[in-house]
């Protein structure tokens, strides 16, 4: 079934779409997150970085990194027949902060994805969600040659709550992305539930 369509005999299933934000530091793998997972060919608003944009964009430890996303990226992800979640990666660059708030317009949550060698270039992200009360995990991008840290010193180290999901990824691979989103849905919906529950006196 796709998008409405069903086998024969079957009822067609509308799916329920939901929109994710994939955030998080310069050079983080955001793109590379969304286009691992996109079903469709993802919209990507990647520009060369610039030498006049060099003092602004810290490349310590992406120093392999030419480009920069200026807009967002965009893809699209059938986790069921009846759930389709859309993705929307912000810039990670301060500059493009304004951006922000128009993509999280309607969001259910987010994932603040982290590198754990700049672990401090997620904090803006985590702040921002928990400020305005939006859902978010966070996923941490297991590069290649860089220590691994248990969920829970990652989670003191950003001072999550310690309901906040940590969940280790590899932006490159579908599957593990896939088990963040899935995170980030269960998350959202079990926070959800909890805000519906009247008050006990």
């Amino acid at each position: 079934m796709i998008f409405g369509r069903s086998e024969r005999g079957k009822a067609p299933v509308e799916p329920v779409t939901l929109k994710i934000l994939v955030a998080g530091g310069f050079g983080v793998g955001k793109t590379t997150l969304v286009g691992a997972v996109s079903e469709i060919k993802p919209l990507r608003t990647e520009e060369l970085l610039s030498e006049a944009g060099r003092p602004l964009d810290n490349t310590r430890g992406v120093e392999a990194k030419h480009t920069t996303t200026v807009a967002m990226d965009f893809g699209r992800i059938t986790l069921r027949e009846d759930l389709v979640l859309y993705l929307f990666g912000t810039p990670g660059q301060d500059r493009f902060w304004f951006l922000w708030d128009e993509l999280a317009t309607g969001a259910l949550g987010a994932v603040v994805l982290a590198d754990t060698r700049r672990l401090e270039d997620c904090f803006a992200a985590v702040d921002y969600f928990e400020r305005r009360s939006i859902p978010f995990v966070v996923g941490v991008n297991c590069f290649d040659g860089s220590a691994r840290h248990p969920a829970d010193a990652v989670r003191q180290a950003l001072d999550l709550d310690p309901g906040t999901p940590v969940l280790m990824c590899d932006a490159r691979e579908k599957e593990t992305v896939k088990e963040v989103l899935i995170g980030v849905v269960e998350h959202a919906m079990a926070l959800g539930a909890r805000r519906r529950q009247p008050a006990t006196t």
